[in-house]
């Protein structure tokens, strides 16, 4: 089992469509993958058809005081499962903070999973915290969306100076460039010429796409609805680099 965190501390910079998408292409290479909805806004929940609500709320999950597999649901999609977000994840600080070993708490909660699933995808909200930090330790890579523009980058260097402030592995983070518009001469520098501090960036991109705010219209992945999109096109091409950093020898 791979555990694969979308996460930045920016909001608005696509995780939750990368999230969506490479859990899709996963489920489509026939591995049995589970996506975690970790936003209480809910929008990986909302893109699935699948109401944003967990029965008796967020912290008995946290707690494990109910199971995990209690709350996850079928999607549309073969080999798709999801874990729907709740508004009550708005205290998920709080919960996880509550319990013993806090920053392995995800890690245990995800570990009885091990069997059942090849991939689990964490859409995580926008924030720096607790929480933030549990999924730091249980992820096998931290995909981190970084628009090209200075302030993006700037965000970028906090969590990697968070990461080495923590002793976390700064090896886990793969960071990509989303929303690119080639339009504009600051991205495509960017780009073209990517700073040197980012050296684990992937060679793939995604660019900005009506395409990928139709989403929200469909309530579905790009493979669903524009399979052959531009966008969609660099998602698939995205995954298939991710799988050589998890499986190098492959």
């Amino acid at each position: 089992m791979k555990v694969i965190a979308i996460y930045n501390i920016k909001g608005g910079v696509g995780k939750t469509a990368t999230a969506v998408n490479l859990s899709y292409l996963a489920s489509l290479d026939g591995a049995s993958t589970l996506i975690w909805d970790l936003d209480p806004q809910g929008a990986a929940s909302y893109y699935f058809r699948i109401k944003a609500k967990i029965k008796g709320g967020g912290q008995k999950l946290v707690e494990g005081k109910r199971g995990l597999d209690d709350a996850i649901k079928g999607t549309d999609y073969e080999n798709l499962d999801l874990l729907p977000a709740d508004f009550s994840y708005r205290n998920m600080d709080f919960f996880v903070e509550m319990t013993k070993k806090p920053e392995h708490r995800l890690n245990k909660l995800l570990k009885p999973f091990a069997e059942e699933y090849d991939y689990i995808f964490l859409d995580c909200p926008p924030s720096i915290s607790s929480a933030s930090e549990s999924v730091f330790a249980a992820a096998d890579v931290l995909l981190v969306p970084t628009i090209p523009t200075t302030l993006s980058l700037r965000t970028y260097k906090q969590i990697k100076k968070f990461f080495k402030q923590e002793h976390y592995d700064s090896m886990k983070i793969l960071p990509f460039f989303a929303m690119v518009d080639r339009r504009k001469q600051l991205h495509r520098l960017i780009v073209e010429y990517p700073p040197s501090f980012m050296p684990c960036l992937l060679d793939s991109y995604i660019p900005y796409a009506s395409e990928v705010e139709r989403m929200g219209v469909n309530r579905a992945p790009l493979g669903d609805f524009a399979a052959n999109s531009r966008a969609a096109i660099c998602y698939k091409t995205m995954w298939d680099e991710i799988k050589t950093h998890l499986f190098p020898a492959l």
